[in-house]
């Protein structure tokens, strides 16, 4: 009977503190209610990987499924890339094409990421660094493939940092948007004027924005050109079928095989290590810097502009689609219950979309 128990012996206190890790993410999943499809598998998968010699994952010569998962379909950036399929098919650029000034916004919520670069420098490698940097894209995918490219050593790190702070964007933006703006600024008011945007308009959208970061960024070319096939298959009117099964089944598949499967890089030994707590915090550093870049950049256009324009919807130039274009909604109604700010918000928030995987491949083209 003793070998029933043996393993007790092989359980320290990373372990435990793993497991908690992993409660709370499922506590967040399932109370909270923060991306529960992602959260709740890395949250599970995190307890299943950090048993005491679990067959989860590889062993010496005993490969485990979750280790051949990573092999197949993270090392080689292909959930991620799958992923982006599904959410381009999500994204409606409407909004965005009829008032195309919404796109300087999504580059200006960017600024966290080469300034959060520039701070990780300080006590990690180039590479690192310039992987660190991504989170501030708020885009999970983007930041497992630019780290995978660079070879970071601080994977797990990044993974959980990018998808936790996402999931955390109703708690994270909020206080820094009020910090930002002043009460008048926060009741300015943006009618909504809908331009009609042409079929070809919208099919060659994707094209074209495909060629054109391909030829700035070559690097670039497989995170947005993934992303502007899903939505090329949402757009074309002869694929209805294929874009609800990529907007629905293929991205929640992807999205659960993506959450157990990171967490197989959970392990206490990689992961409790006080690079692991720097990591986080420069990740909400990239964070705040993205809210107070796409906010700042609006109030100066509002010193030239005879319209005003509502400076919170530029924290929504984060790529967290979309929940932090319905944050932003939700403080506009919150402030004037007659202020809808949606479909502003979620254009720049679309637009944060695009700039992201674009940052993401310049940041490959400086350091690969």
């Amino acid at each position: 009977m003793e070998f029933l128990i043996e393993n007790f012996g092989n359980l320290t206190w990373q372990h435990l503190v793993m497991w908690v890790i992993g409660l709370v993410l499922i506590y967040l999943a399932i109370k909270k209610e923060m991306e529960p499809t992602l959260l709740l598998p890395l949250g599970f998968g995190t307890i299943m990987v950090n048993i005491p010699l679990s067959g989860a994952i590889t062993q010496g010569l005993e490969h485990g499924p979750l280790s051949t998962l990573f092999d197949a379909g993270i090392s080689n950036e292909l959930f991620p890339l799958i992923l982006f399929i599904g959410i381009g098919a999500m994204i409606d650029f409407g909004p965005v094409l009829s008032n195309p000034k919404l796109m300087l916004f999504g580059a200006a919520a960017q600024f966290g990421i080469f300034f959060t670069f520039c701070a990780a420098s300080m006590f990690f490698d180039l590479n690192d660094a310039a992987a660190i940097g991504i989170i501030g894209a708020a885009d999970g995918p983007t930041a497992i493939v630019v780290a995978q490219k660079l070879d970071s050593k601080y994977l797990p790190a990044i993974m959980v940092a990018a998808y936790s702070y996402m999931a955390l964007v109703p708690i994270i933006q909020p206080p820094f948007i009020k910090l930002l703006t002043t009460k008048k600024e926060r009741l300015i008011r943006m009618p909504y004027r809908p331009k009609n945007v042409t079929k070809t308009t919208k099919i060659l959208f994707p094209i074209i924005i495909t060629l054109v970061a391909g030829m700035v960024a070559p690097s670039s070319v497989a995170l947005v050109g993934f992303l502007m096939f899903g939505n090329l298959i949402r757009e074309c009117g002869v694929l209805d079928s294929l874009s609800e099964t990529a907007q629905k089944v293929l991205a929640n598949l992807v999205t659960i095989f993506l959450g157990i499967t990171i967490a197989s890089q959970m392990e206490a030994t990689k992961f409790l290590q006080w690079e692991t707590l720097l990591i986080l915090g420069l990740g909400m550093v990239a964070f705040i810097f993205d809210t107070a870049g796409g906010v700042i950049f609006a109030k100066v256009l509002n010193l030239f502009l005879k319209e005003k324009i509502n400076p919170m919807i530029g924290a929504a130039g984060i790529s967290a689609f979309p929940m932090s274009g319905r944050v932003v909604h939700k403080m506009g109604l919150k402030e004037d219950p007659q202020n809808f700010l949606l479909m502003q918000s979620i254009g720049v928030n679309v637009s944060g979309q695009i700039a992201s995987v674009i940052a993401g491949g310049l940041i490959l083209s400086f350091f690969m």
